[in-house]
């Protein structure tokens, strides 16, 4: 039987609708600030979609490009000028950031209350407490793909590849939350294939194209495909080998147009949220 293809361009845009009918309903616009270090055309790419975004659903949207060479300090400065302006509520910084820049100083100087990305050590502390924060919007999109699609982690053996902070951790922590048997994978595991056959929920971020193949996967298991890596020819592929995989999945995401567009529409949910933290109606 064909898999379930959960759909995750058509559940961003019942996010971004939902988005856009309560701050219709705003006196305040919600306002995000993105921070943008450097000229990599993907960070062009990655603005311009956000900014769609943002004006399809009414919010303010700020974009600051900035020289590769930026001082620490001048971000720094940027970022507290952010921290202090009423009509932002969101401040998104692109990681990752030049080598002479530090990551986490910048973490660290986004105020908990506008990270909307939960990359501020307090946000994520909370996260893994299991308080009320953002979360961050992969691992958020992944939680809302699958409850569009009723799949519940409770009981579930999941197993995450990868570890990365700002997806594989805080992704492994929702599944916790969620009352799922959690495994963590990486590039130390001795026997990743029979690691992967033992989950009913596999989702991987490994950025290693046809990484998980079909012989990794048991029958019937869900397979969420967070990566986005390109093969020699320019293409847009998953970690997963899709046309293999497929035939023993139940449901499984493509790349594109899986985690991609609802990690996008979480954004603006998550920016929505701190407006609503502010005080805006």
């Amino acid at each position: 039987m064909a898999p379930v293809i959960m759909d995750g361009k058509k559940l961003a845009q019942q996010i971004r609708d939902e988005v856009r009918q309560r701050v219709e309903a705003m006196s305040s616009r919600p306002g995000l600030a993105m921070v943008i270090v450097g000229d990599d055309p993907a960070g062009q790419v990655y603005e311009s979609g956000k900014k769609k975004d943002c004006q399809q659903c009414g919010i303010y949207c700020d974009t600051f490009r900035l020289p590769r060479e930026i001082s620490r300090e001048e971000l720094a400065g940027l970022i507290e000028f952010l921290n202090r302006r009423d009509n932002i509520d969101g401040i998104l910084v692109q990681f990752p950031l030049p080598e002479h820049l530090s990551a986490r100083a910048v973490q660290l100087a986004i105020r908990p209350d506008k990270d909307v990305d939960c990359v501020n050590p307090v946000n994520m502390g909370d996260l893994m407490l299991g308080v009320d924060t953002f979360r961050p919007c992969t691992p958020a999109g992944v939680m809302r793909l699958l409850e569009e699609y009723g799949v519940d982690p409770a009981g579930k053996r999941c197993v995450m590849v990868g570890r990365s902070n700002i997806v594989g951790k805080p992704q492994a922590m929702l599944m916790l939350l969620g009352n799922a048997t959690v495994t963590i994978c990486h590039t130390w595991t001795p026997d990743l294939a029979a690691e992967c056959r033992r989950a009913d929920i596999l989702i991987t971020a490994a950025g290693r194209a046809g990484l998980i193949t079909g012989d990794m996967v048991k029958e019937g298991a869900v397979v969420v495909d967070i990566a986005i890596n390109r093969d020699a020819r320019g293409r847009l592929r998953g970690d997963v080998d899709f046309d293999q995989v497929a035939r023993k999945a139940s449901y499984i995401t493509p790349v594109p147009g899986g985690v991609g567009p609802v990690t996008r529409a979480m954004l603006l949910e998550n920016t929505l949220k701190a407006a609503l933290r502010h005080g805006k109606t």
